[in-house]
């Protein structure tokens, strides 16, 4: 009886060491990845990352586990150069689509084309537009995560109020709208934007005609500083001046977004996440849509969205290269991208849009038929610096502290060589 009792211990504890054991190596074989990234930590985006997505892709691999990381996109840049010049970061990061050329310049992004054996696989099932924002020197370093656009919202009180039937289609419609919106008050607005950059002005420009560079982007003569730039330019100034439009795009803290939903501005252009952000702030608002108003250049509104790329420090440890790449693999899937779709993250598989989601979707519809015209802006490394000069010539004419040719003329000074340094 001893004998069989003592044998009943010795496997008991064999049984108790080898799960520690197993226990302890199952925990020295878990991957940490670092995935950086800039949505607001109380988004419904971050949310859906965090509570649902990540918990899945860790449910079905056991030995990876992602750290999500968020940063507000006005820090995101420099903190992540200034970490991953210490070699340090993360490894992955969902990076804004026009610093996506930048990182690739400075080598401390992992060409993604060449890393990924299936690469070929994933960049033919996406949209061209937002795959080509990660092309540098015959290598692509990253692939489309999101993508968006912004279209023309309008406030329908507003618009009863001022006894406006429907939303301009053209430019010239929504410069007549002035007076009747203007009469309701000095403080109401027939359109607000909150700055002069890319983002901000590139849609007035194309619609216009215009442009800021060359079809070759090695020169912004006569497209920045031409003739159909400038009126655009001239236009904002003049609509700024007469209080047809809000002070937002000089930098003076007017909030767009705040005084559309209180019934202070008739318009503004933006995106789809502003449909979650009503739902939950504003419940009683019902947005209205309409494409951006038409000039000599059409409807043309501008392409946003976001990469994700593999950092080059990570290359240099093997598990945390194959980690990433499993996550990042499970970025492009179906459910990811279904996922995220429902926080007013577009997706970037043109496949879905056959995807009874898609298709019976109650606001993605204008904003799907406004990116068949929409550009990107310009996929160059030294975007960063040229968007300042842009921003800043824009803030001099809509101050106006110069005229906008004298401005673009200048502007046109700085951006050629930044064209030329690729």
């Amino acid at each position: 009886m001893k004998r069989k009792s003592l044998l009943v211990l010795s496997l008991f504890v064999l049984a108790l060491v080898t799960g520690v054991a197993t226990v302890a190596v199952r925990a020295q074989d878990v991957t940490t990845v670092k995935f950086w990234h800039t949505y607001n930590e109380t988004s419904p985006e971050n949310d859906m990352l965090t509570k649902t997505l990540i918990p899945e892709f860790e449910k079905d691999h056991p030995n990876i586990k992602v750290e999500s990381v968020p940063y507000p996109y006005d820090q995101f840049r420099q903190t992540m150069l200034t970490a991953l010049a210490g070699e340090e970061g993360p490894d992955l990061a969902r990076l804004d689509i026009i610093w996506t050329p930048e990182f690739a310049k400075q080598g401390v992004l992992a060409p993604l084309s060449d890393v990924l054996p299936d690469f070929k696989t994933y960049a033919d099932k996406v949209f061209p537009g937002p795959l080509s924002t990660n092309l540098y020197k015959e290598k692509y370093y990253g692939l489309p995560l999101d993508t968006n656009t912004r279209v023309f919202l309008y406030n329908a009180t507003i618009y009863k109020a001022a006894g406006l039937d429907a939303p301009p289609k053209t430019i010239d419609e929504l410069a007549a709208q002035c007076d009747k919106v203007k009469a309701l008050g000095k403080d109401d607005f027939v359109f607000s934007d909150g700055g002069t950059s890319g983002w901000n002005v590139l849609p007035w420009i194309w619609s216009f005609g215009g442009d800021i560079v060359s079809p070759d982007q090695t020169t912004a003569t006569g497209y920045l500083n031409g003739d159909k730039t400038i009126a655009a330019y001239q236009f904002l100034a003049d609509m700024t001046k007469k209080g047809c439009f809000s002070d937002g795009m000089t930098g003076s803290g007017f909030d767009s977004g705040a005084n559309y939903f209180t019934d202070k501005v008739s318009a503004i252009f933006d995106g789809p996440w502003m449909f979650p952000i009503a739902a939950g702030q504003y419940p009683d608002f019902k947005i209205q849509t309409a494409l951006v108003p038409a000039g000599d250049g059409g409807s043309i509104s501008v392409v946003g969205g976001e990469d994700i790329v593999l950092f080059a420090n990570t290359m240099k440890d093997e598990a945390r290269k194959n980690a990433a790449l499993e996550f990042l693999k499970f970025t492009q899937s179906d459910e990811y991208q279904l996922k995220m779709s429902e926080t007013g993250q577009l997706t970037v598989l043109p496949a879905l849009l056959e995807n009874d989601y898609y298709k019976n979707h109650p606001y993605y519809g204008i904003f799907l038929e406004q990116l068949k015209t929409a550009r990107a802006r310009l996929p160059n490394p030294n975007w960063t610096a040229i968007e300042e000069v842009l921003s800043n010539a824009g803030q001099s004419i809509i101050l106006g502290e110069m005229t906008p040719k004298e401005a673009l003329d200048a502007a046109v000074d700085e951006i050629n060589p930044l064209l030329a340094d690729k």
